[in-house]
């Protein structure tokens, strides 16, 4: 069953993937900082609507679970009807306004993850290969719960993409 707004707690495989910090390397590392549980609905409702400028927009298709130094929003975007969290993509917002799908669903995020980059560094529109850092912790959490998924962040993201090519159109059509 997908997160409601009482249930903040992440799935074990999210929770595992986030018991170490992240380096941040001096910039040339991961810009991620966990939260400790999902935002709650009226967090995230004020946060987007003040992302969007749209007092009507709700924020009921994220739950966001981290942030970089920016204060962009890590999150998984709930587009698949009837889907399991662990099943819905994981989608970038950025402080500036860029947006961009990481990863289409939890395995593929904790790949993404072992792979070194945060979800900041997987949606950049540079591409997600030039800086790969393979991080050994997170590659333990990715082969425990999503084995057999295991390949370079840049196809994972590439792939999230042509499945959600409309996340900034969806998105960019909210703002006012």
């Amino acid at each position: 069953m997908i997160t409601t707004a009482d249930d903040r707690g992440f799935p074990a495989a999210l929770a595992a993937a986030f018991a170490h910090p992240f380096d941040y390397a001096d910039g040339h590392g991961v810009d991620f900082e966990p939260f400790d549980a999902f935002l709650s609905a009226e967090e995230t409702t004020d946060w987007f609507r003040a992302w969007t400028g749209n007092a009507e927009a709700s924020g009921d298709v994220f739950r966001v679970f981290g942030c970089d130094g920016t204060g962009g929003y890590a999150a998984f975007w709930l587009v698949r009807p009837g889907r399991e969290l662990a099943e819905q993509p994981v989608v970038f917002l950025g402080s500036e306004g860029e947006t961009g799908v990481v990863a289409r669903d939890l395995a593929d995020f904790l790949w993404v993850l072992a792979d070194g980059l945060g979800p900041g560094e997987a949606a950049d529109a540079r591409g997600p290969g030039a800086g790969s850092r393979p991080d050994a912790r997170r590659t333990a959490v990715a082969e425990r719960f999503a084995p057999g998924r295991g390949q370079p962040a840049a196809v994972l993201v590439a792939r999230a993409r042509a499945e959600f090519p409309g996340l900034d159109d969806w998105v960019m059509g909210l703002c006012r």
